[in-house]
């Protein structure tokens, strides 16, 4: 299917519109039987709508928490440089999960809630993606459900999420013991072919016509999410993922402008809602780029 509207490069807010109002369908009121089919634009988060790794950023919250200690801040810190500059392949995603949650094991979930909680505006709201929370306002104008899909956990994607205005986010999913604190075990891992398999469950759940629908991303390891949606996007993407959009013909943007959501003009219209939680997990669990290049070159400044 050939996008609405062929794109390179950094977009404004008249290049949005444009891509994503061709295909607009109207506000729709629920209460009234329709035969419209409803449409959804799926979001991946780190490097798409926000300039860094949603877990990383929270390092040092957990670390003035108690959670982790100056060692970990310190890791987090140059993985967060290096998820900067590079992706991951598979294998060092896969390494990653094992040794994120054997970090998190023992932390007790109302804490990890509460830190989030407390410091999102601090540390989310100045990373945001001015064009990415302009890209998410007009698909909303557009009658389309907003929806986060990050392999990041829920306790820290779901309130990002809710700030944007997302109606709903799939995130991965750990197991919590009785006692309220992880248990170390990854119940469901929001990554790669699990994303698309989320996507499309989605559909069927909400009435999505895939087809019509729109997905963004800047890593290769989502071209199966990408490849399930009509019009997929290639956001700030990695080098496999550039040449996997020039060979396919889709769009690729550039962001470059993070920018607090209360000094953006004009003001977000997206009515405060709250994220609808499809899958959840502990933040700092979450695999990310980051983190697992780090784990591959252990061998780095700051490697055991």
């Amino acid at each position: 299917m050939v996008y609405p509207t062929a794109f390179s490069g950094k977009p404004t807010r008249q290049t949005l519109r444009r891509m994503v109002g061709a295909y607009a369908r109207p506000v729709e009121n629920h209460s009234v039987p329709h035969s419209t089919p409803r449409t959804a634009a799926f979001f991946d988060l780190d490097k798409t709508v926000i300039a860094k790794s949603s877990t990383l950023t929270f390092s040092k919250s957990f670390y003035r928490g108690g959670l982790i200690n100056r060692r970990a801040v310190l890791r987090t810190a140059y993985a967060q440089f290096v998820f900067l500059v590079g992706g991951a392949d598979h294998d060092q995603m896969e390494r990653m999960r094992a040794y994120l949650s054997s970090l998190c094991r023992g932390w007790d979930v109302a804490q990890v809630r509460e830190i989030v909680a407390e410091t999102l505006h601090d540390r989310i709201d100045p990373i945001i993606y001015d064009e990415a929370a302009s890209l998410i306002e007009e698909h909303r104008a557009a009658g389309r459900d907003v929806v986060i899909v990050s392999t990041s956990g829920a306790e820290v994607v779901e309130p990002i999420g809710e700030l944007l205005g997302a109606d709903r986010v799939v995130a991965t999913r750990m197991v919590v013991g009785e006692d309220g604190r992880f248990t170390g075990e990854i119940a469901y891992y929001a990554y790669g072919p699990t994303k698309a398999e989320a996507v499309r469950d989605l559909a069927a759940s909400e009435g999505y016509d895939l087809e019509q629908c729109f997905a963004y991303s800047d890593s290769a390891t989502d071209v199966p999410m990408l490849e399930a949606v009509g019009y997929p996007c290639a956001v700030n993407p990695d080098r496999a993922l550039r040449r996997e959009a020039a060979a396919r013909g889709w769009p690729v943007l550039s962001f470059t402008r993070p920018v607090r959501l209360k000094q953006r003009l004009p003001a977000l219209s997206m009515p405060a809602r709250p994220a609808l939680a499809v899958v959840a997990a502990v933040g700092a669990a979450a695999v990310t780029a980051g983190l697992v290049r780090y784990a591959h070159r252990r061998r780095g400044p700051f490697g055991a």
